[in-house]
């Protein structure tokens, strides 16, 4: 299996850090976010990366080169323009995987998470899912959450269970980006619709995990990880 790192945002609520610095190179504990995201991914045993970027995507590629010093290979996937999520992730899905049943972990470059694989990982996918997404509890930025988790079918669902927050962590199927094109769209209404097909199981996460997307914010999780804390970010 292969992991995309989703690292092509213009940073643009954390300027003026971002101005000179693409955002998933700020650093928290003493090393760039995407760093922290890499070494989990490697320590899983997953070493085939990609990763997208645009703004000052120059900059990732020189610090983090072909990956050879963490002990990945990196494979990079520049963006002249803006794809959103979806589109990003679609130009990229040939470096991916082969088939369309195939499956591949996809993570936001500027969430900080201590992330359970076990609990992403660890249950197949049934046949028809077309992905798995890590949920959190809804932080005081964000208190209606982005989706209802059933949690006794582990399904996500639009009307019915606890709303939660997508992590912007998830296991995602190939199949799940059937008719699109290569273009600018965004990940969230392939999302819903899976939803409401009843393809898509959602797994709680009751770690730490801050979208890392204010300076305030970021001070937070630089706070936490030097204190060696365990709460939310």
């Amino acid at each position: 299996m292969k992991a995309m790192i989703l690292a092509a945002g213009l940073g643009t609520r954390m300027r003026p850090l971002t101005l000179k610095t693409p955002k998933p190179l700020l650093k928290v504990g003493g090393k760039p976010l995407i760093e922290w995201h890499i070494e989990r991914l490697v320590d899983l045993g997953i070493t085939q990366l990609v990763i997208n970027h645009a703004w000052l995507g120059e900059q990732i590629e020189s610090y983090l080169g072909s990956g050879e010093r963490f002990g990945a290979h990196i494979e990079y996937s520049a963006e002249s323009e803006p794809l959103e999520t979806g589109g990003g992730i679609f130009r990229a899905l040939s470096k991916l995987i082969t088939h369309e049943e195939d499956t591949f972990l996809v993570i936001n470059a500027d969430v900080f998470c201590d992330v359970s694989w076990e609990d992403l990982l660890s249950q197949p996918l049934k046949e028809t899912d077309v992905g798995r997404l890590l949920m959190v509890p809804n932080p005081s930025w964000h208190p209606s959450g982005d989706f209802l988790l059933n949690k006794a079918s582990g399904y996500l669902s639009l009307n019915q269970g606890e709303p939660m927050t997508f992590s912007g962590i998830s296991l995602l199927r190939g199949r799940l980006f059937a008719g699109c094109r290569d273009e600018s769209f965004a990940l969230a209404p392939l999302l819903r619709k899976a939803i409401v097909a009843h393809q898509l199981p959602g797994v709680a996460h009751q770690g730490v995990w801050s979208d890392v997307g204010t300076p305030e914010r970021l001070a937070e999780v630089d706070r936490l990880l030097h204190e060696g804390g365990k709460h939310e970010c």
